[in-house]
């Protein structure tokens, strides 16, 4: 028998964000780990704020909020509260139910000062590191990457002979095919000329890219 497609809005709705979370997804072991790093802190926290006046949005829910930012590569933080707004998965990680309001953006400004005037940051990523479960992932080795090869803010266009000599080119307009290989030996951009530039291809039938030679 054919569903209806008809909206029924209920007057209450019962809605447990925790059994709608998969038992498998990776954020709860991460907000297992971050839960207990954030008990250690809250005379650290309490530190903060006065005894008196409005109450504030918790610290924890802050820190929580801005963790979900960087691990989902939300741009700013107009974005993460409409997300926040709407998504069962961000409330259930940061602390709110379902029907409890999202706070403003400008809160992020106000309160990014406020944890970092009290050293916050490194106390939260120095207990974090301190978990067991994390503590096992560290080690001490070390290794090096050379030979970077970093992309261009240059198109090919901008390499030009060093000699001046740029009439290399066959037919009409100002997409005209080149004649002559560019290479470094004769050709250099005119970005960044003190930069090592070079022209390389990631595979055959791409189109070249301009990249600059570094070390990490």
């Amino acid at each position: 028998m054919r569903g209806s497609d008809e909206r029924s809005g209920s007057l209450f709705s019962y809605v447990d964000l925790e059994a709608r979370v998969r038992p498998d997804h990776p954020l709860r072991t991460i907000r297992e780990i971050v839960n207990a790093a954030l008990g250690n802190l809250s005379k650290a926290f309490a530190g903060l704020y006065t005894d008196f006046g409005r109450p504030s949005i918790a610290s924890e829910r802050l820190l929580r909020a801005m963790l979900l930012q960087a691990f989902y590569g939300i741009r700013s933080e107009r974005q993460l509260m409409e997300r926040l707004e709407f998504d069962l998965l961000f409330r259930w990680f940061v602390g709110l139910g379902v029907a409890d309001p999202v706070w403003d953006h400008s809160i992020f400004s106000k309160n990014r000062d406020r944890l970092l005037a009290g050293e916050i940051a490194v106390k939260f990523l120095s207990a974090v590191l301190a978990q067991p479960k994390v503590k096992r992932l560290l080690s001490s080795d070390h290794f090096s990457v050379d030979g970077t090869l970093i992309e261009a803010w240059a198109s090919i266009k901008s390499f030009r002979r060093k000699d001046g000599d740029d009439n290399d080119s066959k037919g009409p307009g100002r997409n005209a095919e080149a004649s002559t290989r560019r290479s470094v030996q004769t050709r250099r951009t005119k970005v960044r000329p003190t930069r090592r530039p070079g022209c390389i291809r990631r595979g055959m039938g791409s189109r070249p890219s301009c990249v600059t030679w570094g070390t990490l």
